[in-house]
């Protein structure tokens, strides 16, 4: 049946378009013969003519005509789920890629990969999702195809691989008044903090930190985002710990002054993570390499 005849269906798209058996058999890699045979068959599926000769030249009947907009489109379609992009025609190729990663990752992804995207692959569409509050199912069902995060792949059927450590600093406005207290666990503690937590946690991991010295500090604000934790101290006496490498030039933005913690606390890895199912297609993997790249390449670089 012609519906279910792709090679049959191409053959057609290539008689439409060039008019010609000769043509369309050089184009196809067939005998003339061979062409000849698969019109007829075209003809007898079809039960039109397609191809009528008028004086010395071969003319579209009207249903050709009618029929051959819709039927390259669907000739193309069909060609690019049976043969997957490769890298070699990025500039080709139109898809839609989900991204699912904290605003910080993301203010430094998004303008990045933007850059390289109209260099490389203009085509290609990409959309950011902030990253959800709790563990998500997100990759398994296919809503989202990468996420980059502090989260390691959680179950057997997803893969990770670490793009990047950054370590937190200690940020406050320029001309903070005691942004020397900052050199001391002990000054650092008695300053009033923001905790930025998108779970609504009210301590974290410099808290262990602290403690492990025998400090607490004072939580005076949790918010979700390193977004929105940033007008807040350069507004305020806040003092705030955030990735330093990564967020160094929204920090420059908005005026901050940054020291490194006077406490011990472990750089804060990024993982990249992706389903197994997207492990082998050729583009997904390019878009990792991207990110891979541009997450361990300094500030300002793409």
């Amino acid at each position: 049946m012609l519906h279910s005849d792709l090679n049959l269906l191409r053959a057609l798209d290539v008689l439409i378009e060039e008019r010609s058996v000769g043509a369309a058999a050089r184009r196809l890699h067939l005998s003339q013969p061979a062409m000849s045979r698969t019109l007829g068959r075209l003809r007898r599926a079809t039960g039109d003519e397609i191809l009528v000769r008028a004086g010395r030249t071969m003319t579209l009947t009207p249903y050709a005509r009618a029929v051959r907009e819709e039927l390259h489109a669907l000739v193309h379609r069909a060609e690019s789920v049976l043969q997957p992009a490769s890298v070699s025609d990025l500039r080709a190729v139109e898809r839609t890629y989900t991204l699912q990663c904290n605003d910080a990752l993301a203010s430094t992804l998004a303008p990045r990969l933007a850059r390289v995207l109209a260099r490389e692959a203009p085509m290609l569409r990409l959309r950011f999702l902030a990253e959800p509050g709790s563990t998500s199912d997100d990759l398994r069902r296919g809503r989202v195809d990468l996420r980059v995060s502090s989260d390691p792949a959680e179950s057997a059927d997803l893969r990770s691989t670490t793009v990047a450590h950054d370590r937190l600093v200690a940020v406050v406005r320029d001309g903070h008044p005691h942004v020397d207290a900052l050199l001391s666990p002990d000054g650092f503690a008695g300053l009033r903090h923001v905790l930025v937590s998108r779970r609504g946690r009210v301590r974290d991991r410099v808290d262990d930190a602290l403690e492990a010295v025998g400090l607490r500090r004072t939580v005076s604000l949790t918010v979700p985002t390193a977004a929105l934790a940033m007008p807040v101290v350069a507004t305020s006496e806040l003092v705030v710990a955030l990735p330093g490498r990564l967020l160094a030039d929204e920090m420059a933005t908005y005026g901050l002054t940054t020291r490194p913690l006077p406490v011990e606390v472990p750089a804060v890895p990024a993982f990249l993570v992706w389903h197994q199912r997207n492990t082998s297609d050729a583009v997904h993997g390019w878009l990792r390499d991207q990110i891979r790249g541009l997450l361990g390449a300094p500030a300002g670089t793409a």
